[in-house]
């Protein structure tokens, strides 16, 4: 019990300690950025076929006017 408190009193009552505790929740937060990411990207893959659409909307297509 008395390590958990001085883990405790270290991690809160000292400068070290705070910014411990920030890049540590900084990495935790990288690490779910990125594998949430893939997982986005896995399920919405822009470029299932890699072809030119021709026949989308354009701009330049006259007979979109």
């Amino acid at each position: 019990m008395n390590t958990i408190a001085s883990l405790v009193d270290w991690l809160f009552g000292t400068r070290a300690g705070v910014l411990a505790l920030i890049g540590i929740i900084l990495v935790g937060f990288l690490i779910a950025a990125i594998i949430l990411e893939h997982k986005t990207r896995e399920t919405y893959d822009q470029y299932e076929d890699e072809e030119d659409d021709e026949n989308g909307w354009s701009f330049f297509d006259d007979d979109n006017k």
